[in-house]
């Protein structure tokens, strides 16, 4: 019986598994390589966050975004207040409306150029914010991960939350007890 207790814990006990270890030189350990994947995910996400991270933006930059913001709300309003005044003054809008059929068709076809440029250069800018965001958020999951874990344990552990008992609910609660027993 010795023997074969040595001959066991050689094998597969002591300090080494010499089963496991062989079988590792030719099919990769599930277990670690998972933990490999998720740790160069991790690493690829500190660096995408790292290279994203928007520091303190200077003033100026700050007023130009303003100024950028400007010209899609006055264009709605615009149109907005051109119904408006359609209907309170018909006089005054036909003389505006005379006056835009005036201009050249050419400058038409500028403005066309010009407000698609704009529009177009503003919705690349923003998709690309977008997506630094969510390379950041996406750079958080680990730690939102392990918290929920934690908190998972937590909540499986009996009493290891308290629960708050809500004052008021439980005068409100004792109070028709006492008239139901009186009833």
């Amino acid at each position: 019986m010795g023997l074969m207790v040595n001959l066991l814990n050689m094998v597969f006990g002591g300090g080494r598994n010499v089963v496991r270890d062989t079988v590792e030189v030719f099919r990769e350990n599930a277990e670690a390589g998972a933990q490999r994947s998720v740790d160069v995910q991790i690493a690829a996400m500190q660096g995408y966050q790292a290279e994203f991270r928007q520091s303190e933006r200077a003033p100026f930059d700050r007023i130009m975004d303003g100024v950028n913001r400007l010209p899609r709300p006055a264009m709605a309003l615009g149109c907005l207040g051109l119904f408006v005044s359609a209907m309170v003054d018909p006089v005054w809008f036909a003389q505006r409306m005379a006056g835009i059929a005036l201009v050249p068709e050419p400058l038409w076809w500028l403005l066309g150029v010009v407000v698609s440029f704009y529009f177009g250069a503003r919705h690349q800018a923003k998709g690309q914010e977008f997506q630094r965001a969510i390379a950041q958020s996406v750079g958080q999951v680990p730690q939102v991960v392990k918290g929920l874990k934690q908190l998972r344990s937590l909540e499986q552990e009996e009493g290891a939350l308290p629960r708050d008992e809500n004052a008021a609910l439980t005068a409100w609660r004792e109070r028709k007890d006492a008239r139901a027993a009186t009833m």
